[in-house]
């Protein structure tokens, strides 16, 4: 017989293409967790500053207070005194953000993070799929393509930077279905 504790914590991804609705949902899991009284803590990368400094902040304006991360190792201390971790742009942050889920999962913790499943030419960004790969449950999220009105599970960009990471919204990034999707090695 084991002498574990039944309490256990575990991790939840939210992820999907652009305007899918990702932080939203975070949003809506983390008010629920506060309405129930529960302590939460709530983390972005550094490099997203695009709504706000100290908040999450959905496209429709949906907003909770958030820390911005530089080292992914700060948010255990910082998590510490939380039951509720939310992680937004989950993409962004290093490899290591998937053992930092893993090590809060383990200290009893609720995990939700949220991110991009794929970048703008449709392969897998940052440590998303090994975050998706280690979710106790796992929620994909389809957007409606911008082109047809059928579900949408790509990220279209249609400027013509070619890094991998170029914040924007819908000045830049469009959400398309499989058949209006036009891989980038075909953008004239």
């Amino acid at each position: 017989m084991s002498n574990k504790s039944a309490e256990s914590g575990w991790i939840e991804v939210i992820c999907g293409c652009m305007f899918s609705g990702k932080t939203e949902e975070l949003i809506r899991r983390l008010r629920r967790a506060q309405i129930a009284r529960m302590q939460t803590k709530i983390f972005k990368p550094h490099i997203d500053e695009r709504y706000s400094e100290n908040h999450i902040v959905s496209h429709n304006n949906l907003k909770l207070e958030s820390f911005l991360i530089k080292d992914v190792e700060e948010i255990i201390s910082m998590a510490d005194d939380a039951e509720v971790i939310g992680i937004d742009e989950a993409q962004f942050f290093p490899d290591k953000i998937t053992d930092i889920c893993k090590i809060l999962a383990h200290k009893n913790k609720r995990v939700i993070a949220a991110g991009l499943d794929t970048d703008y030419q449709g392969k897998p960004f940052g440590a998303m799929p090994a975050l998706m790969c280690e979710a106790d449950f796992l929620d994909k999220l389809r957007a409606i393509c911008v082109q047809c009105g059928k579900p949408a599970s790509y990220t279209q960009r249609t400027s013509k930077e070619t890094q991998q990471i170029v914040l924007g919204e819908t000045d830049i990034y469009e959400a398309r279905c499989r058949n209006c999707y036009v891989y980038p090695e075909s953008i004239n």
